[in-house]
């Protein structure tokens, strides 16, 4: 299913987002304030995933987007990513059984070929066993970025026929379908951790309406207390999508 683009139609607007997405923002400083190296914060990073996705399911939110790894975080230091790599495998090895319970699809996107077989394997094997959930749809963005995403839907397009001589033209919708994303609908809202006020090349296209939502909280502090202010922050927002006030 393509989902509308809320550029060309007024989606419907509900107290809980249908699709949250959040910018994983912290881990780093988090451990740092505490002395730690920093891969320690990723691991407690990871259980913050674990409980934020288990509470947006018990909100009813449908779509639920993670970016855990961008495609300029390759210019880390290199035993970072490695251990970032290790820690996404383990993770998938050890949680997608409790999606699965949950009733929780996974989904992965981005440039999945930079990584090694062994991980793209694991990748595969959660989403086939979680397809047919429907509780929520989790999905995480790994080597994941929105300038790729946009270049890579346009190399998907088939080429373009001709009338009378003139290329047709390509809307919203026709291209829209070769996004990575194209089973989702547009995040209602964006919430970012760490204190950052920015996207970071997070779903470019995507985020055209969506409500921001910044947060001083490092990621791995973001629990169900960070979450229920982000949700009352979103409840509060007029989301006019171009049109004047009520």
């Amino acid at each position: 299913m393509i989902h509308k683009s809320s550029t060309v139609s007024v989606p419907a607007v509900t107290d809980v987002p249908r699709h949250i997405a959040i910018i994983m923002d912290g881990n780093g400083r988090w451990a740092a304030q505490r002395k730690l190296p920093r891969v320690a914060g990723h691991v407690k990073g990871v259980e913050a995933v674990r409980a934020i996705v288990e509470g947006c399911a018990r909100r009813g939110v449908e779509f639920l987007t993670l970016f855990a790894f961008s495609s300029e975080n390759w210019r880390r230091p290199e035993d970072e990513v490695s251990f970032l790599m290790r820690l996404f495998g383990a993770t998938l090895q050890r949680e997608t059984a409790r999606l699965h319970k949950n009733g929780i699809r996974l989904r992965v996107v981005g440039d999945l070929s930079a990584f090694d077989a062994h991980l793209r394997a694991l990748v595969k094997r959660g989403e086939i066993r979680t397809a047919h959930n429907t509780r929520m749809t989790l999905t995480i963005a790994a080597n994941y970025g929105g300038r790729w995403d946009i270049l890579h839907a346009i190399s998907e397009l088939p080429a373009r026929s001709a009338v009378d001589g003139h290329a047709v033209p390509v809307d919203e919708a026709s291209f829209a379908q070769y996004l990575a994303m194209a089973y989702a609908p547009e995040p209602d809202l964006l919430i970012r951790t760490g204190g950052e006020q920015r996207i970071s090349n997070f779903l470019l296209w995507q985020l055209a309406y969506t409500e921001l939502y910044f947060t001083d909280i490092f990621w791995p502090d973001f629990d169900d207390a960070a979450l229920d202010a982000a949700l009352a922050s979103y409840r509060a927002r007029e989301r006019r999508f171009g049109r004047a006030n009520a």
